[in-house]
């Protein structure tokens, strides 16, 4: 698909791409740098790395690269100097393309930059740099789009893009797409999305865009202001993008709504769809398998089953379920390899499944499975059941015990403008129907999130639960009419100080209600660690039955725009 695309470009085309740039514009671009790396004696197999921020020149860059048969590995400022010095030292790199903002985060305004989380090595100590883009001063000579005739296409495949995951700095992990995977993975998006020409589509990543291109579709990113002015036929977000953008009030009036890349609930699905979306779908896509299954809102409403649907396997992707319960995928959009490894034959998800037929039900992932009294839990296969009607977000996670076992605690933050009470009696269903898998505790605060997606960080997720648990002194049982299913006491209240002012009134024992507190945006996002907030009401132990909790609800994700 993408090798048809660059080949379809023309430069008289005068139909808008990006916003301010027309297709004609970004077809000499690509051209142009397509002439440059040719001049810098750049060819196929070889590499180069990519720091440049999204918009048409980054674009037209990745594309020229494509066509002349080079590898791209993506830099991601975020990961830390000697993360992304480890990666590129793996990738090996030929040249180094990076906009002048790159080069001032690796330079002189290192230390402005770390206070956004920003950091990034002296490039030039990795490979030889050029700027793409606006130069300025101190930054290295630029790559300018030059004239000349477009070089002949590579028509072999090999390796495309190296997307870096997870890993260490000294053992780093990058999934290694080909030139065939990565145009299979494109062209499953483009038939998932159906963008017709002319209908702006927004989205922020590649993997969106490009598709959404080759369908003749204008492409912008989903910020709050576009979704209002720009009546898009489809957008394309992550699920604290989608929650950030429903807390804002933000409508969308009949387009067709994706959200993948962390865990999709029904209810979010079926929150869009309130807010005037035509569809609503949950994607799930790993780095390695993008996109593997799909899923509308209707279908998963209506199932009733244990574990999260994601929905039938895309066309031409396979799967199965290995001896350990982990569910195994392959297929046209699978990755080669990871870089330096054997190729995959299939890929292991690292999430324990089941497939039916082509349907595809996930039960948590395989490390992050609890283990309590020498039983096996896997949150995932309970967790969709607590998303009741009032939760945002609400996870499983395992908090170690005195004697070396591990205690599971629901960690259930509330939506905005949703009573605590009316939550905790809508919870008392799911949590008797969870047998054996039923939490010691349930405890009310923000979910963590972290990374590019904001991803519940289940780490910092499992700290602030012991926080809240291991404080609570003396023990309150909260019943939900057949037993205790949580343990939270006044005592407890010191480590939910960080979250507002506490105050202890006369009252029975083990009586919580907390005011609203800080938003699940306020983490650290190279740690995943809360970050302090601001004072933002009181916490208070007032007379009622003993061992009821109740907390106000508190604010949802970020209220800035949408990245």
């Amino acid at each position: 698909m993408l090798a048809e695309f660059i080949a379809g470009l023309r430069e008289d085309d005068d139909r808008p791409a990006l916003p301010g740039v027309r297709r004609g514009e970004l077809a000499r671009l690509v051209r142009g740098y397509a002439v440059a790396l040719a001049a810098e004696g750049l060819g196929a197999g070889d590499t180069v790395a990519l720091a440049v921020r999204p918009g048409a020149r980054s674009l037209a860059t990745l594309l020229a690269a494509y066509h002349l048969g080079m590898r791209v590995a993506v830099v991601d400022p975020t990961a830390g100097p000697d993360v992304v010095r480890a990666r590129l030292a793996l990738a090996e790199p030929r040249l180094v393309l990076a906009d002048s903002a790159a080069q001032a985060v690796a330079g002189w305004a290192a230390p402005l930059a770390r206070r956004a989380h920003l950091a990034l090595p002296s490039l030039n100590t990795i490979a030889p740099v050029r700027t793409i883009g606006r130069r300025l001063p101190r930054a290295a000579p630029s790559l300018r789009p030059a004239p000349g005739a477009f070089p002949t296409p590579y028509e072999g495949d090999g390796d495309a893009v190296v997307v870096f995951t997870s890993g260490t700095t000294s053992r780093p992990r990058a999934v290694v797409h080909t030139r065939a995977s990565i145009s299979a993975g494109m062209t499953a998006v483009r038939d998932l999305v159906r963008p017709v020409p002319g209908a702006p589509v927004l989205g922020g990543t590649f993997f969106v865009l490009l598709p959404s291109l080759a369908g003749g579709a204008p492409v912008a990113p989903p910020t709050r202001r576009n979704l209002r002015r720009l009546q898009p036929q489809a957008v394309y977000l992550t699920p604290p993008q989608v929650r950030a953008a429903l807390a804002a009030g933000s409508r969308f009036d009949g387009a067709r709504v994706y959200s993948g890349s962390a865990p999709v609930s029904a209810s979010l699905l079926s929150a869009v769809r309130r807010a005037g979306a035509r569809e609503a779908w949950g994607v799930y896509a790993l780095t390695e398998v993008f996109p593997a299954a799909a899923v509308e809102s209707a279908a998963k409403t209506a199932y009733s089953g244990s574990g999260d649907l994601v929905g039938e396997l895309l066309p031409g992707v396979s799967g199965r379920v290995d001896d350990d319960g982990q569910l195994l995928l392959a297929g046209p959009t699978a990755a080669h390899r990871y870089l330096g490894s054997e190729p995959f034959s299939w890929v292991a998800t690292g999430d324990i499944g089941r497939v039916s037929g082509r349907t595809v039900v996930l039960g948590g992932r395989a490390k992050d499975m609890i283990l309590r009294r020498a039983e096996n839990i896997y949150p995932g296969l309970y967790e969709p059941s607590l998303h009741v009607p009032g939760v945002e977000l609400a996870l499983l996670v395992g908090v170690p015990a005195e004697d070396g076992d591990e205690r599971v605690v629901a960690l259930v933050q509330t939506a905005e403008g949703r009573s605590e009470d009316d939550v905790r009696a809508a919870l008392r269903g799911p949590l008797e129907r969870m047998g054996s898998a039923r939490p010691d505790s349930v405890v009310f605060g923000p979910v963590p999130v972290a990374g590019r997606s904001r991803k519940p960080d289940r780490a910092a997720a499992s700290e602030l639960a012991a926080r809240l648990v291991t404080g609570a002194g003396r023990v309150a049982r909260l019943s939900t009419g057949s037993g205790p299913v949580a343990r939270l006491s006044t005592g407890g209240l010191g480590a939910l100080r960080q979250r507002g002012r506490v105050t202890a009134h006369p009252g029975r024992e083990g009586e919580v209600a907390a005011a609203p507190h800080a938003t699940t945006d306020k983490t650290d996002p190279s740690t995943g660690r809360l970050l302090p907030p601001p004072q933002r009401g009181r916490v208070t132990a007032h007379p009622g039955r003993e061992g009821e909790a109740a907390a106000a609800p508190h604010a949802t994700t970020d209220k800035t725009d949408l990245p």
